[in-house]
């Protein structure tokens, strides 16, 4: 049982929990219509609840971010993990505030003509593909409910908050990882003189590989055999960009590689090439 503290819209409260007396966000389809401040409401499946007490995000406090932002952004978010929950299962739905406070500078952006553009979003598209047809609903709910249109670039930075949502990675570290891959891909293209076709089977490969070398180094994996020796005498170009791409990995995201990992990006950089240099 909730007592409202203040009515957002139809769809959205801010109430206090009876049980410790907390505030809370309580959401569903008209469970504040006719609702006044004081009044009791009761939660069922349909209805989300999210804490608003003790909760930091990368964007401040869900306290803070609920001030600030529109009931409408926080229904959208509120959507986007609704379908994401249907697509993976259980999320961490903490991801709503942050993600809500991103859709409000959007929209902001987007009608003060200060569209950006992301360099990345095709990265993103094929790396965190599932998450990216989620966040795709986002472009007609945006649309009906602020009349607003948005581009595959937003749709790319609400997918990362969609992956952030089913793993413990923060957006920025997600974003991190595909800029990771865009040097790596940078570096092969600059070396065979031909644009990579993103839609190969190589270059996927050659992302996923990356993406499960970071999640290997945060975790402590380690990689048993080593193809270092055979790679750098096999295929030296191939085994001189890993280990620049290692390098900036390491820099940029301020974590440390084993040593062993190198060998293992060269063959799929090595096979990236090989494909390009072929057709």
């Amino acid at each position: 049982m909730f007592r409202i503290k203040k009515v957002l819209n139809h769809n959205s409260v801010i109430a206090i929990g009876e049980g410790d007396n907390k505030e809370y966000l309580v959401m569903g389809k008209g469970i504040a219509f006719g609702k006044k401040v004081t009044e009791r409401i009761e939660t069922g499946t349909e209805n989300t609840v999210y804490s608003l007490h003790e909760l930091n995000t990368d964007r401040g406090a869900a306290s803070d971010i609920i001030k600030t932002v529109s009931p409408e952004c926080l229904e959208l978010a509120n959507e986007v993990l609704n379908r994401a929950e249907k697509e993976f299962g259980q999320i961490d739905r903490s991801i709503l505030f942050p993600m809500a406070d991103h859709i409000a500078f959007a929209v902001h952006r987007i009608r003060n003509n200060e569209q950006i553009s992301n360099p990345l979003t095709e990265d993103i598209r094929i790396l965190f593909y599932k998450e990216y047809k989620v966040a795709e609903c986002m472009k007609q709910l945006i649309t009906d409910m602020l009349g607003v249109e948005i581009d595959e670039h937003e749709i790319g930075y609400i997918a990362l908050h969609v992956h952030s949502a089913i793993e413990e990675e923060k957006v920025s570290q997600a974003m991190q990882v595909a800029r990771a891959v865009r040097e790596c891909i940078s570096l092969v293209e600059k070396q065979t003189g031909k644009k990579i076709d993103v839609m190969s089977l190589s270059y996927n490969r050659l992302m996923n590989h990356i993406r499960y070398m970071i999640a290997r180094s945060l975790s402590g994996e380690k990689l048993k055999v080593s193809m270092n020796d055979y790679m750098e005498i096999k295929f030296p170009e191939a085994y001189k960009m890993a280990v620049k791409v290692c390098d900036e990995i390491e820099k940029n995201l301020k974590l440390k590689l084993e040593n062993v990992e190198i060998g293992y990006l060269a063959i799929h950089i090595e096979r990236v090439m090989d494909n390009e240099l072929s057709e």
